[in-house]
């Protein structure tokens, strides 16, 4: 492995322009703004066209630190909209933000970066650089290379995963290492050309070594998490206050200040990656299997908990947020909603709300509790701080510093 910083805006071999395949989601988006306050000219090739109006009125479709502003001032100029793959062929780089999701079985889905591939092959020309972005199945960039190569002779392929948090990209991509890859020599040398137009430093490794690395961030996590949410449960289910042993373990003690609070750990990656690190290692993975059951338990434990003390089969529950996380609108694999399943197998009604987000179903905070029987903090948000219930709760989180059981 091996450090370089760059030493100015723009590294002394120019790296070109920029397709970001992908480009109006999470990942996308940010990225392609960042290259374009770089000063690279930048197209955000997406089959999602419906997002396009929006983004050429300067709105983001999604929460992001900072992103309005960029947009508004790069589109329409070195930044533009595409959903025409010929795009693809009149820029010196692709970035591919296509990744290997699982399926059902918990197995890392290649062939939906293998169609990726096949559909926009045939605009991509030997000279052009081809980045993969997303999270994929160790040993994907060398099989995506080798197939590339069958239909572009002579591309370089490279993979630079990316490790940032909803609604902070920006800030993230351009203050954080970012870990960079590549096939052939050539490929990793565009790869530093091009991302040290953007971040401070780069990290290179092999491009197996860079796929571990990024799925062990996540699994990391995940099990971090998990540690935390059993610990939440040996507490809860025997009526102890498992914030008051979490305050006083932490409390000027630094060995100890990595422990975080409980809560539902869900979103699109930690879970996902965590699966597909262990189908890697043929399902010989029982930290992270283990993570998985105590993560996704949580919801039902929680159900149990707040039955055994209120019984709920005549109650009205609300829930309290349904974003994956805090102060952000994304619903991507939320454990609230596998919350709200459990809840009405088990109680009279289910009122949901959150700051953030919406759907047609949900309620306005005011009407969610007045309603409720007993609350369920299913998102930390930051509105819900100064909350003052009056009824039964729980609050996993402890956001609102009256502990982690069921508050009666």
């Amino acid at each position: 492995m091996s450090e370089s910083s760059s030493t100015s805006a723009h590294p002394a071999d120019s790296p070109g322009t920029v397709a970001v395949v992908g480009g109006a989601g999470h990942v996308g988006l940010p990225l392609g703004l960042s290259f374009a306050a770089a000063g690279l000219r930048v197209v955000l090739f997406d089959i999602n066209a419906n997002v396009f109006a929006q983004l050429r009125d300067g709105h983001m479709p999604f929460m992001e630190e900072g992103g309005a502003e960029l947009l508004r001032a790069h589109m329409g100029k070195n930044l533009t909209l595409s959903n025409d793959p010929e795009c693809l062929a009149q820029v010196d780089n692709i970035v591919c933000i296509v990744g290997t999701p699982i399926d059902e079985h918990l197995n890392p889905q290649v062939d939906h970066l293998l169609r990726t591939v096949d559909e926009i092959g045939k605009h991509l020309r030997s000279t052009q650089l081809f980045v993969l972005r997303s999270t994929v199945f160790p040993g994907a960039t060398e099989a995506i290379d080798r197939h590339l190569q069958r239909l572009v002779p002579g591309i370089d392929v490279a993979f630079c995963p990316e490790r940032v948090t909803q609604g902070h990209a920006l800030r993230e991509i351009s203050g954080m290492p970012q870990i960079i890859s590549g096939v052939q020599e050539r490929a990793l040398a565009r790869a530093r050309a091009l991302f040290q137009t953007i971040c401070p430093t780069t990290i290179e490794l092999e491009p197996i070594e860079a796929e571990l690395a990024k799925l062990f961030c996540n699994a990391w996590r995940y099990i971090t998490f998990a540690i935390a949410n059993q610990f939440y449960t040996v507490c809860a289910e025997n009526r102890i206050d498992y914030y008051a042993i979490w305050e006083a373990m932490r409390r000027d003690y630094p060995r100890m200040q990595g422990l975080p609070k409980a809560g539902f750990a869900a979103g699109p990656c930690l879970f996902k990656d965590t699966m597909q690190l262990a189908s890697f290692f043929a399902n010989d993975f029982p930290l992270g299997h283990s993570a998985m059951l105590v993560n996704e338990q949580l919801p039902r434990r929680i159900v149990r908990l707040l039955d055994q003390q209120i019984h709920l089969a005549d109650k009205r529950v609300a829930i309290l947020g349904m974003t994956f996380k805090g102060d952000t609108d994304d619903f991507r694999e939320s454990l609230a909603f596998k919350l709200r399943k459990l809840l009405q197998l088990e109680c009279r009604e289910v009122l949901c709300t959150d700051e953030y987000a919406s759907l047609p179903w949900f309620v306005p905070l005011e009407e969610a509790i007045a309603q409720a029987d007993a609350v369920i903090i299913g998102a930390p948000h930051s509105r819900y701080h100064s909350l003052k219930l009056d009824k039964p709760f729980v609050d996993p989180w402890n956001i609102l510093g009256r502990g982690g059981l069921v508050n009666l």
